[in-house]
């Protein structure tokens, strides 16, 4: 007869050893402890900038007109381009265009009118005309002028004038005209007549017994920068752009 207490025991099945896990399913493998090596990504490489071209040696020549004042722009140049000097070429408006076609300078800064085919031209700014004055006239007392306030003055036109003014009713020297501006100045300065030019040429010859006036009604003078239209200098473009205002590293407008 069976004793009382229960069915017996069955055999531990294969699973853990010592039969103290749960048993199906598959037994995983070992680990090796070996990392899988990762399949490398394929990337495609930036493409390398392209070298730049080397510069030429210079240096930039620049002619410039009496009274015109590249200061700033010439200072932007040497902080922008400093390998490449810039010469600045003084130039008489009677030699401006003469400059430009026997290439004695990359560009110029002139006066307008320029009656050439041949340069490219950049209109830059308008100048005021002036009277110059001896400190003691009695047209001092205004604060600007009109071209009738001139009648019965003696005008002189130097003969470097750039503005071409007929003063109606003015009276005409008992003398040749003045070589340049600056003579033109200084007989004014003597008390003989008065002489209107653009306001730069004014402050350029300033002296203590002359003073000038706006002459409200007058002619404007034009500044422009040129520049021939066959062959420019590879630097003329990079002076378009600071005269323009452009930085470093702005495209071209």
């Amino acid at each position: 007869m069976a004793k009382r207490g229960g069915a017996p025991r069955r055999p531990p099945r294969p699973g853990r050893p010592g039969g103290a896990g749960r048993t199906g399913g598959r037994a995983s493998a070992p680990k090796t402890g070996a990392a899988k090596p990762s399949r490398p990504r394929s990337r495609t490489a930036p493409d390398a900038p392209a070298p730049s071209s080397p510069l030429p040696p210079g240096p930039f020549r620049l002619g410039a007109i009496p009274g015109a004042t590249p200061g700033k722009w010439i200072d932007v140049w040497q902080e922008r381009m400093p390998g490449v000097d810039l010469v600045l070429e003084p130039l008489a408006v009677a030699e401006q265009l003469h400059a430009l076609a026997e290439r004695t300078v990359d560009a110029a800064l002139v006066r307008l009118p320029l009656q050439a085919d041949d340069v490219h031209v950049i209109r830059l700014y308008d100048e005021m005309p002036v009277v110059v004055a001896a400190a003691e006239s009695h047209l001092t007392a205004a604060d600007d002028l009109a071209l009738a306030d001139l009648a019965g003055e003696i005008v002189l036109t130097p003969r470097d004038d750039v503005l071409g003014v007929t003063v109606p009713g003015a009276v005409a020297p008992a003398f040749g005209a003045p070589a340049d501006t600056a003579e033109a100045i200084a007989t004014v300065a003597a008390g003989v007549g008065v002489v209107i030019v653009p306001m730069s040429l004014a402050r350029l010859h300033r002296r203590k017994d002359v003073e000038y006036r706006p002459l409200t009604d007058g002619p404007v003078s034009t500044v422009a920068l040129a520049w021939p239209v066959d062959d420019p200098s590879p630097f003329v473009e990079t002076f378009i752009g600071i005269v323009r205002g452009r930085t470093a590293n702005s495209s071209r407008d």
